[in-house]
């Protein structure tokens, strides 16, 4: 398999407050996770970075992370760390209050692929050339969705897109999601900050990253140009793995 992460702050931005990396241990088990933080006096960088790498140097350091139960346990311990840490380093200082961050993750073993996240950042599988979302956002706008009091289409354009229900930092008890992929026959693994999906629809990033010309590399690099010829109005951060020819995942 082939894998490839970048960030970058969007044109409208003064600095990026994303973090993003893909980690493999001793087992070749790999770990994937973006985070996009928030926050004043740059807090939101602090936040997804404290995330991230609290993520990256735990999961490197296994020699494997175990049976599905385990990987589950795994993840709930560590992003339960993740959020006391913030919540300290948002208490011991003044210009850091109200620091948090977003995360998503997939994890991947030879017999198992799970996703966990907490906010709007986003996790795909792509299957058959098409990319089906696996996450589900915590937002203000999806619980309405959910509700049947927002269409999908108000949601789009609702002035509350942005309204986070749930986010690491933002209490002392943070629950992450988790989902387990029963089918493994797919070809990638997406994750994404909410700064690509707000500038290009699935559809648009489908035909990136099916385009058999481009190098993963490129892949990448090209949805983040788009992203930004189309305004970037945020930070973007992309996490990618796509399996090779005959490769199963």
């Amino acid at each position: 398999m082939k894998t490839y992460y970048l960030t970058d702050p969007g044109k409208l931005r003064s600095h990026n407050e994303d973090s993003v990396t893909i980690i493999k241990n001793s087992s070749n088990e790999c770990l994937m996770v973006v985070a996009d933080g928030m926050g004043g006096h740059r807090a939101g960088e602090v936040a997804s970075s404290l995330a991230v790498t609290h993520l990256g140097t735990r999961f490197s350091k296994l020699a494997s992370v175990g049976d599905e139960v385990d990987a589950f346990n795994w993840i709930k311990e560590n992003i339960q760390e993740v959020n006391n840490i913030i919540i300290k380093y948002a208490s011991e200082r003044e210009n850091a209050t109200g620091m948090g961050t977003t995360v998503v993750l997939a994890l991947l073993t030879k017999d198992f692929l799970v996703f966990g996240n907490i906010g709007d950042s986003s996790g795909y599988v792509l299957k058959s050339g098409k990319l089906h979302k696996v996450t589900k956002d915590h937002t203000l706008v999806n619980l309405l969705v959910e509700a049947g009091d927002l269409t999908e289409e108000e949601a789009a354009f609702h002035p509350k897109k942005n309204v986070l229900m749930k986010a690491l930092g933002a209490s002392q008890k943070q629950e992450i999601d988790l989902f387990k992929i029963i089918d493994k026959d797919i070809e990638g693994i997406l994750l994404c900050s909410d700064g690509l999906t707000t500038m290009l629809t699935k559809n648009q990033i489908e035909k990136v990253l099916v385009d058999e010309a481009l190098s993963i590399e490129e892949k990448v690099e090209k949805l983040i140009l788009k992203s930004n010829v189309r305004g970037g109005t945020d930070n973007i951060s992309i996490a990618y793995l796509e399996k090779e020819s005959g490769e199963t995942l």
